[in-house]
């Protein structure tokens, strides 16, 4: 089951989510464990980076492509 990373809005607590991907489609309650808020964003972490079970590689074009782009 994966793991979410959200960082609390109000106090700037880092808490882990638990939950399946099709929990986290039907949209999740989240509350902060240190203050109780409901107001949380989701961190981007190396785990959010795997598609389909393999790391997402560098676009090889285009604005965020590094040196060899094609051109």
């Amino acid at each position: 089951m994966p793991l979410y990373d959200y960082q609390c809005k109000d106090c700037g607590e880092v808490f882990e989510v638990r939950a399946t991907i099709k929990e986290k489609e039907a949209g999740l309650v989240l509350v902060c464990p240190k203050c109780r808020s409901a107001e949380a964003r989701q961190m981007l972490t190396f785990a959010s980076m795997l598609r389909g079970g393999r790391l997402s590689s560098p676009p090889t074009c285009g604005p965020n492509a590094g040196t060899g782009c094609c051109r």
